[in-house]
């Protein structure tokens, strides 16, 4: 049976991740690339660049490490970007509903752009430091939100993209106990801060965070240093390589949204199940009338999970429906879960479904799979608080 469920994740996952950036020339590699190479990293493409999709080992014995042990992970395909000014806090917070301004220097908030219909136009984490914020966004949105940021924001502003920068995560139970070795202070941050601090000499930003559902860290450092900080990293016992494949079946386990897939620019915050992210009395960002509407008169639609019966998986655009075979919803992500040895998925229903333990069935090609509204996330989490 293990090797039915990897080939069940490696079929999901070339469907996933294939892109007619395939074809295109003009791809682009981490500082990290050759890296990945050396430890046997199966390349895929993804967002623009060539990056491992798992390494020898195979997808679950990286997910079951990264939750037993420590996971290393090379995002540096994320964007980051500096942006500061004595207005920036305030022109921040009118461009997301969440409360920037009062985040003290170290904090984080993990929050959304929104568009004027109140659509998602990506999910990003914001850090105050000394010298402004830190924005992290997703890869596959990189060009269009540091373009939305730079055109939003006024000459009071100061917007500097960090391409000098890679990106890392060192994810799972152990992974404080490592990061320990190098800076006891970085091991005692709270979840949702970050400082800078030096790991093996190597001067960087960290912090406490992560999309995993796990404890640990993000860690940012300059592209010169990159190589020799993942060596350090991954020279510790318990520290494995872990690529984009498991990465996803971890944050669909931890029922985290995906930008593309929970998210979109039609998707609320609301809908998407982030109305806590959404700051009390907050009504000038884009988006505010409908988002603020549906935080008091609930959405007509909702993210949930649901628990798959038997062992067919059930995959993104699979519709759901009720006994009556109604159209009530789709899948937005789904998957074969290994901490749990069983499919699971999350869809956007129809919220006179959304009870839990309400039964439905996703549309697998001619068969209908029977599924249970179920609570979010599939496994605890773990983060440090």
């Amino acid at each position: 049976m293990h090797v039915q469920q990897q080939l069940v994740i490696r079929i999901f996952l070339y469907f996933h991740y294939r892109s007619w950036e395939h074809f295109n020339v003009m791809l682009k590699e981490t500082p990290l690339y050759q890296f990945h190479l050396d430890l046997g990293g199966k390349m895929t493409v993804f967002a623009g660049y060539r990056l491992p999709v798992q390494y020898r080992h195979g997808i679950i014995h990286e997910h079951l490490h990264c939750r037993t042990h420590a996971g290393f992970f090379d995002i540096s395909h994320m964007g980051q970007c500096l942006i500061s000014g004595d207005e920036a806090a305030g022109e921040l917070e009118r461009l997301t509903p969440s409360d920037i301004a009062g985040l003290k220097s170290g904090q984080q908030k993990y929050t959304v752009l929104t568009n004027d219909e109140g659509g998602i136009i990506d999910d990003i984490i914001i850090t105050r430091i000394a010298s402004g914020f830190i924005v992290i966004v997703n890869a596959a949105c990189k060009e269009k939100d540091f373009h939305y940021l730079a055109s939003r924001l006024s000459a009071h502003c100061h917007f500097v993209e960090l391409t000098d920068q890679a990106l890392f995560a060192l994810q799972g139970p152990a992974s404080a106990a490592i990061i320990r070795k190098f800076s006891a202070h970085t091991a005692d941050l709270p979840f949702m801060t970050a400082h800078e601090t030096e790991l093996g000499g190597i001067k960087c930003t960290i912090s406490r965070s992560g999309y995993t559902g796990e404890d640990g860290f993000e860690i940012s450092v300059p592209n010169k240093n990159a190589v020799a900080l993942a060596d350090l990293l991954l020279a510790e016992p318990g520290v494995t390589a872990i690529g984009l494949g498991a990465r996803d079946t971890l944050r669909l386990e931890a029922g985290l949204c995906l930008y593309g897939h929970e998210l979109n620019e039609t998707v609320t915050p609301v809908e998407a199940g982030l109305h806590w992210l959404i700051k009390k009395g907050c009504s000038d960002f884009p988006g505010a009338d409908k988002i603020n509407r549906q935080s008091q008169q609930g959405p007509e639609r909702i993210r949930v999970g649901l628990s798959v019966d038997g062992k067919q998986p059930v995959r993104e655009g699979s519709a759901i429906v009720n006994s009556d075979n109604d159209a009530i919803g789709h899948v937005t992500s789904g998957g074969f879960a290994p901490s749990l040895g069983k499919p699971v998925a999350m869809a956007m229903l129809d919220r006179n479904y959304s009870t839990l333990d309400t039964r439905l069935y996703a549309k697998v090609r001619e068969r209908q799979v029977a599924v249970t509204v179920t609570r979010l996330p599939f496994i605890p989490h773990h983060y440090h608080r």
